[in-house]
C-alpha cells in the first residue's frame, strides 16, 4: 500500500485523459495557488489537454533573510546575496519530500518519470534541481524560472547517473535583483562543466536550454511562459 506524500498540494486535473503530469514548485512566500493561474491557461492548449498539475505547498519556517518571519519556505536564506553558508539540512528534507510526491505519482496513478516534469520558480527552482538530478528518477524534463543551483561544493558528487541526460529549460530575467543574471549563468555553466550536461541544440530536443529574458526581473514575462510551454509540449507530448 503506498504511503501519501507528506506535502500538501494542490491539483489541477487534466482536460483529457491523463497520459502525463508537471510538478511545479513555488518560491519564497507563494503556495500551490500562486502558480495554479499559469496551469489553467496551459491546460486549454489541446496540446496539453493531457497533461496533470501538481502544485505542492512549502512548509511554513522562519527565513533568516527577512528578519526571521515565518512564510512559506522550502528552506532557510540567510543572506539574499547568496554569498553565506546554505540551509543545506532544509534543502535536502525538502528535496526528500518532492521525490515522495514523484514517487507517489508514479505508484499510485502510474504515471512512467518519463512522463513527469518537475519544474519551479525561484526556490522551487532551486528545488527541482536538487531534487531532479540527486533523485532516483530521470524524469521528462526540468524546468528552472529565475533559480540558483544548489550545494554547489558537493552537487557533483550528489548528481545522479541519470543527471546528464536529463532536458533543462533555464529561464532567467537581465534584470532580476535577486537572483542576479551571473549567478543563474554560474549555476548553469557548472551542470554543463561539472555535471556533463550537454548545451541544447537548435531544433533538437534535449540537454540545457538556457534563456534570458531582456527587462526581466524575478518575475516572468508571456515570452518566458510561451517557451517553457514549448518545452513541456516536447518532453511530454501527447501520447498516440
Amino acid at each position: 500500500m503506498a504511503v501519501a506524500p507528506v506535502l500538501k498540494f494542490l491539483t489541477v486535473p487534466a482536460a483529457s485523459k491523463h497520459t502525463a503530469t508537471v510538478i511545479f514548485v513555488h518560491g519564497l512566500g507563494d503556495t500551490g495557488h500562486g502558480w495554479k493561474p499559469v496551469a489553467d491557461m496551459f491546460k486549454v492548449d489541446t496540446a496539453l489537454a493531457h497533461v496533470k498539475w501538481l502544485l505542492p505547498h512549502s512548509p511554513i519556517q522562519a527565513v533568516k533573510a527577512n528578519m526571521g518571519i515565518e512564510m512559506p519556505s522550502w528552506f532557510d536564506i540567510y543572506s539574499f546575496g547568496f554569498d553565506t553558508t546554505e540551509d543545506e539540512g532544509g534543502m535536502l528534507k525538502s528535496a526528500g519530500m518532492i521525490n515522495e510526491l514523484i514517487k507517489h505519482e508514479i505508484d499510485v496513478n502510474g504515471i512512467d518519470p518519463s512522463r513527469i516534469v518537475l519544474g519551479g520558480f525561484s526556490q522551487g527552482g532551486t528545488m527541482s534541481l536538487l531534487a531532479g538530478l540527486t533523485g532516483p528518477h530521470r524524469l521528462a524534463g526540468l524546468v528552472v524560472l529565475s533559480g540558483w543551483l544548489p550545494l554547489r561544493h558537493k552537487f557533483k558528487a550528489m548528481a545522479s547517473q541519470n543527471a546528464a541526460s536529463t532536458p533543462i529549460f533555464w529561464g532567467t530575467g537581465s534584470a532580476d535583483p535577486l537572483v542576479k543574471a551571473q549567478f543563474a549563468e554560474d549555476s548553469s555553466k557548472f551542470l554543463i562543466d561539472q555535471v556533463g550536461i550537454p548545451v541544447a541544440k537548435p531544433g533538437e530536443f534535449g540537454g540545457l536550454s538556457y534563456n534570458v529574458y531582456e527587462g526581466m526581473g524575478h518575475a516572468t514575462v508571456p515570452k518566458e511562459l510561451d517557451e517553457l510551454k514549448a518545452f513541456i509540449k516536447k518532453a511530454i507530448p501527447e501520447s498516440k
